[in-house]
């Protein structure tokens, strides 16, 4: 069986604010987001634009990704994804 491939991606709010996830399909994610199914913090902050996203990833590579970017303060958390991406 393949594994499924895994993407780190930062939105941004309607309100400003950056929310980072994890998913297998970043077009599905995004439509979940702006219909307020996508998760909890998203749904009174819509609409969400996607930013950057990583290149894939196993599920344990996006998760541990996921939890650096988020221990970042807002002001890095753009450049530390972008500069991941271009390192893969």
């Amino acid at each position: 069986m393949k594994e499924k491939r895994w993407i780190v991606y930062l939105v941004r709010c309607s309100d400003n604010t950056l929310y980072c996830g994890i998913t297998t399909d970043m077009d599905s994610r995004l439509e979940k987001h702006n219909t307020g199914t996508g998760s909890k913090y998203t749904r009174s902050r819509r609409p969400v634009k996607l930013v950057v996203k990583s290149g894939t990833l196993s599920k344990s590579e996006a998760s541990k990704l996921e939890y650096k970017i988020k221990k970042l303060p807002s002001h890095k958390k753009i450049d530390a994804l972008s500069t991941y991406r271009s390192n893969k």
